[in-house]
């Protein structure tokens, strides 16, 4: 794909429909862009590629643009190979090119494109400027947004950001490349989910990047991912800022893992009494069925979270520990918690369960008020009714 942003400045890209996870963890079912951007000023400049073997037509792209010139730059913001995938092929064509990338990056590059001359590559540092004639590049340095080398660009003359992971999205561009050619409620929900999955462990660190974009006067961001905003940048910093923040509205996401239906049962006693006690917004899943993935995304929306869990093997059923582990490793801020579990002859999921939020009342400030409940095989009517002061003193506090 290839698109004209500026008489001087063009998208190349391509669209990634094959894959079914990304970074093998994360489902794709909208598939996924890969963006990279070309200026033909006095200088060219190539500012990152895509993921080796998703376009054989890239190069060719590239050339086309290039109209018989040669590439004078190639700057690398982030060495994730699906930016950086093209490096050596396209290094081959163009011998002549120099990498630009920071003392980081060049670490990384020397692992994934060894080989290269040192002489073709250029170390910038956080600050400095790459002067292509109209435009004017200025490096923003961005650790850990997502990899400790990640940087941004902005092109001083013409307020450009180019963004690298920052402000992507899962899902490709169906047609449509530029904000004003889309409907962007449509991204909202799988950027939401791409920020929850790959970047949001690290929203510390994205608050102090987007404090830094917040001084620049921004006309157009151009990430790796998903549209170009062109015509209302502010729409995508606003949702990422939100995001950052780890602002969350009323509501809870519940979440339960069951072998034979009872603990579902409970789940869904749960919900009820939850919405009969003024509670709106309430997501349900199995986590047997649904990827933590999704759930990840939800539970970034609101601020209470029930889990709840049969025992299998003495301990709590598979899916729901894959759940947990993914949540500790994301951090999706403070959390209102509440907990149930089910047994027959060994508990154990419940008991887990609470090790789990313990851990997390102490490193992220969540909540939780009871120890949870624990219901032995078939939920019956009285047990159930029994749950009814615990769900309402719960309700209270969210």
């Amino acid at each position: 794909m290839r698109a004209t942003i500026l008489d001087t400045l063009h998208f190349i890209g391509t669209n990634d429909r094959s894959k079914t996870f990304f970074e093998s963890n994360w489902p794709l079912p909208a598939g996924i862009s890969y963006n990279s951007y070309l200026i033909t000023d006095k200088k060219t400049t190539l500012i990152d590629t895509i993921e080796y073997g998703s376009d054989r037509s890239y190069l060719e792209n590239v050339d086309y643009l290039l109209n018989g010139r040669t590439l004078d730059y190639l700057v690398i913001l982030h060495m994730e190979p699906d930016h950086a995938g093209m490096i050596s092929d396209l290094l081959q064509r163009h011998p002549q090119t120099v990498v630009v990338t920071n003392a980081r990056g060049i670490k990384l590059l020397e692992i994934y494109h060894p080989g290269i001359e040192q002489e073709k590559v250029r170390e910038v540092k956080d600050g400095d400027t790459l002067e292509l004639g109209h435009h004017s590049l200025q490096f923003i340095f961005t650790p850990m947004v997502h990899w400790p080398e990640s940087m941004m660009a902005y092109c001083t003359t013409e307020q450009v950001l180019f963004s690298q992971d920052a402000f992507g999205t899962f899902g490709t561009l169906d047609g449509g490349i530029f904000d004003d050619e889309i409907d962007p409620e449509y991204y909202k929900d799988e950027m939401l989910r791409y920020y929850t999955n790959i970047i949001g462990r690290f929203s510390g660190q994205v608050k102090r990047a987007l404090q830094k974009a917040a001084l620049l006067p921004i006309r157009i961001i151009c990430p790796v991912h998903g549209p170009v905003w062109r015509t209302h940048p502010e729409t995508v910093y606003q949702w990422y800022a939100q995001w950052a923040a780890s602002e969350s509205e009323k509501g809870v996401v519940l979440a339960y893992a069951t072998m034979y239906g009872h603990t579902q049962q409970t789940a869904d006693y749960l919900a009820r009494k939850l919405s009969e006690n003024g509670i709106r917004n309430i997501r349900v899943f199995d986590t047997s069925k649904t990827h933590p993935s999704f759930i990840l995304k939800e539970i970034w929306k609101y601020n209470g979270l029930v889990l709840g869990s049969c025992s299998y093997n003495t301990g709590m059923h598979p899916s729901m520990h894959q759940l947990c582990h993914e949540i500790d490793i994301m951090q999706p801020g403070k959390k209102k918690a509440f907990l149930f579990g089910g047994y027959s002859w060994s508990g154990g999921g419940l008991k887990n369960l609470q090790l789990f939020t313990q851990n997390m009342v102490e490193k992220h400030a969540w909540e939780l008020n009871s120890p949870g409940i624990e219901i032995p095989g078939y939920p019956g009517i009285e047990q159930l009714l029994a749950l009814d002061p615990a769900i309402a003193e719960y309700a209270a506090t969210l």
